[in-house]
């Protein structure tokens, strides 16, 4: 079976070739890490035993913030690694742990570079965030005894569609797995559908209700609204924002500064490299542009009474953004992209907004829509008049932003139980 696995990745890789090299050129993607790709990854302390922890971008790699921190704690003597699978991934994992914890790209799942790469690491424990699971890596983790983890389990709608069509197949690649903490019941119950004995899945919650930062005062938040020069005048912040929808955000802004003409706009793609496409649809609306990477730089010093849109085109700012907003708009939700994730910006305790196309993100969804601590539109006529009756009515834009935050507060406490099990296993 392996070698099948072995040609049809081989056959894959030719395939996507060419992609690759065109992202490589002109987007400047895929160029670090193919040392690492091919399994060799060398260990700062190889005489202590190891967790390898793995999550593939940047929210995955957020979400293993509080169990990070709580392993550190409690297993002392072991030494953590992470992989990830993304330039974003690999560039915010290695800005939060590059200085105490060894950050590498994860290996591709051919045989032989699985085998290299668990040689060099040789790992007690392998921890999968969220539901990245390969064939050969989860066999390979068995050959080596290394028990695997799913931390903050979850399957989407459409995964969920997918792997019931390859069930004989998702049977087996589970069956190496040794225990998955899920996020809900429901995804518990998904899990268990797909063949998975319900010995090995336990409901434990989101890890990121835990990581959510509900602290209005956070790190970072003054200096930004400084350097914006931004004060009291009413500000949306659209974030995590996807292809084709900027130019919604950008219209329905249009037509709300006729009637709020203070209004300010923060727009962050979720995707570094359509910074500059995004860019180029600020100015095509007449308005002025800020690019925060070149004030953060302090290249360029904002003039007091600046009312141009702000392009927010760094990595790792958004949880601020959202925290000095009125109103956060969480994209990727008007257009069927599966939504980017809401639960930072309820818990900044602003008023938080998103569009109908959030399947993968259907556990916060739920738990926000179901106590009125968000707000879905399903259009962008919607999307006006919600804004419209936010920006006006003060109180209801409040209720909203409280009952949102409280939402995540009572939430949390995931990491506490994931962590028992995950040492509970190790022992």
């Amino acid at each position: 079976m392996r070698y099948i696995l072995n040609l049809l990745y081989l056959v894959a890789l030719v395939l996507i070739s060419p992609i690759a090299i065109y992202r490589m050129i002109r987007q400047k993607r895929y160029r670090k890490g193919w040392s690492n790709r091919i399994g060799n990854i060398k260990r700062r302390s190889p005489d202590k035993k190891c967790i390898w922890i793995h999550a593939v971008s940047v929210g995955e790699v957020n979400a293993t913030r509080t169990v990070i921190k709580e392993l550190s704690e409690k297993l002392s003597d072991y030494e953590i690694v992470i992989s990830t699978t993304t330039d974003t991934g690999f560039a915010r994992a290695a800005a939060i742990y590059g200085k105490k914890h060894l950050v590498f790209f994860f290996p591709m799942d051919f045989t032989f570079t699985m085998n290299r790469a668990f040689k060099n690491i040789r790992p007690n424990c392998c921890l999968l965030m969220e539901l990245e699971v390969w064939p050969n890596f989860v066999r390979t983790a068995n050959q080596f005894n290394a028990p695997v983890v799913v931390v903050n389990g979850r399957i989407s709608d459409r995964s969920f569609a997918r792997y019931s069509k390859i069930k004989p197949i998702t049977r087996m690649m589970f069956s190496k797995i040794s225990l998955i903490l899920s996020q809900s019941k429901q995804y518990t119950d998904r899990f268990i559908a797909l063949s998975v004995s319900s010995e090995k899945v336990i409901t434990t919650g989101s890890l990121k209700y835990d990581t959510a930062e509900t602290n209005p005062n956070t790190d970072g938040v003054k200096e930004l609204k400084e350097k914006l020069k931004l004060t009291d005048e009413p500000l949306l912040v659209a974030g995590g924002t996807g292809n084709n929808e900027e130019k919604i955000i950008l219209g329905v802004f249009c037509k709300l500064k006729k009637l709020h003409k203070d209004l300010r706009l923060v727009i962050v793609p979720r995707k570094p490299e359509r910074f500059d496409e995004v860019a180029k649809l600020i100015e095509a609306t007449g308005f002025g542009i800020i690019r925060f990477s070149q004030v953060k730089a302090n290249n360029v010093e904002v003039a007091s009474g600046d009312k141009s849109i702000i392009l927010g085109d760094t990595m790792g700012d958004l949880r601020k953004f959202y925290t000095i907003a009125d109103i956060n708009f969480v994209g990727r939700t008007l257009v069927p992209m599966g939504g980017s994730d809401m639960m930072e910006a309820a818990a900044s305790g602003n008023c938080t907004i998103f569009g109908p196309h959030a399947f993968n993100f259907r556990q916060t969804v739920d738990a926000l829509i179901q106590d009125n601590g968000a707000i879905m539109v399903q259009n962008p006529d919607q999307l006006y008049e919600t804004l419209q009756k936010c920006l006006s009515d003060h109180d209801y834009r409040e209720t909203i932003a409280n009952k949102g935050r409280d939402i995540i507060i009572e939430n949390q406490g995931a990491t506490q139980k994931a962590v028992e099990e995950i040492v509970k296993l190790i022992s």
